[in-house]
């Protein structure tokens, strides 16, 4: 198979409804002595919920999907190498965050989300962005727009926010934890030439606000696939305008170079001056 027809993308939903009913909820506020592990640093977390479900939605691809690549947030942290040219295939490759906002979810706030994206010929054609707590789902397929779906199998089209043409008038997320200094001090200190701010630690909720109208920008300087593949696709089928900050297009390989996600080009543009202002 080398494309996902809508059965398909209902199939992708359902099963990220079914991991986090059978294997992250159970384990919410419900984690014990040995369940959380840190990685690279106290704010770097996985928990077992995150690795079962890894493991239960990567089976649950291979079977229906038996020639595809899975990239999984946690087999990468385990094996890096899977990284090494796997955007480049033909073949579908399905990316996976089992539980994007693992420091919340570990902590027992309800800020969290899976995330998945499906990739091929270097492309991001799918991404699906499912919230266990709410048991709702964002999505989108290339070309085809962006929708909220509920459980009750209600839809209603994602639309970004109207742009309102001045930084003093947007709200939105600023993700400069990773940036290297000195450009970490100036983002954070001219982010309070905006309107109002967003911090969840959890880019699925974070690309959610985006995608729905409610922010007016998003922005993350640290690029792993899993984290950013599915929300970029949706808000760009949502309507809005996605580049690294360099202006160039935000691609599967890149690991580095930030990305923004805003409205529209102007206000990309904006945000891109106010931020990194001296």
């Amino acid at each position: 198979m080398t494309s996902l027809n809508s059965a398909d993308m209902d199939w992708l939903a359902a099963l990220l409804l079914d991991v986090g009913t059978a294997e992250i909820m159970p384990r919410f506020r419900n984690l014990g002595d040995g369940d959380v592990q840190q990685k690279t640093s106290a704010a770097d977390l996985v928990t077992e919920a995150d690795v079962n479900a890894e493991r239960v939605i990567t089976d649950a691809l291979l079977e229906r999907f038996p020639d595809a690549i899975v990239i999984g947030e946690e087999a990468v942290a385990d094996d890096p190498r899977l990284l090494d040219g796997w955007s480049r295939t033909d073949k579908l490759a399905f990316v996976i965050d089992p539980i994007d906002g693992t420091f919340n979810f570990a902590s027992g706030v309800a800020a969290f989300g899976v995330m998945l994206s499906v990739v091929k010929d270097g492309e991001t054609i799918a991404g699906i962005i499912h919230d266990p707590v709410g048991k709702d789902w964002i999505m989108a397929q290339k070309g085809g727009g962006a929708i909220l779906r509920r459980l009750d199998g209600g839809e209603r089209v994602l639309k970004v926010a109207e742009p309102v043409g001045a930084v003093n008038r947007m709200i939105g997320s600023a993700s400069w934890q990773y940036m290297p200094e000195p450009e970490r001090s100036r983002v954070a200190r001219n982010q309070g030439l905006c309107l109002g701010s967003v911090a969840y630690r959890c880019a699925a909720q974070e690309y959610r606000l985006l995608c729905g109208g409610h922010i007016h920008f998003a922005l993350y300087n640290k690029l792993m696939p899993w984290d950013h593949l599915a929300g970029t696709l949706i808000a760009e089928e949502a309507g809005g305008h996605v580049r690294r900050f360099d202006g160039s297009l935000y691609r599967p390989e890149h690991l580095d170079g930030g990305v923004l996600a805003a409205t529209d080009p102007d206000s990309w543009n904006l945000v891109r001056e106010a931020l990194w202002r001296p």
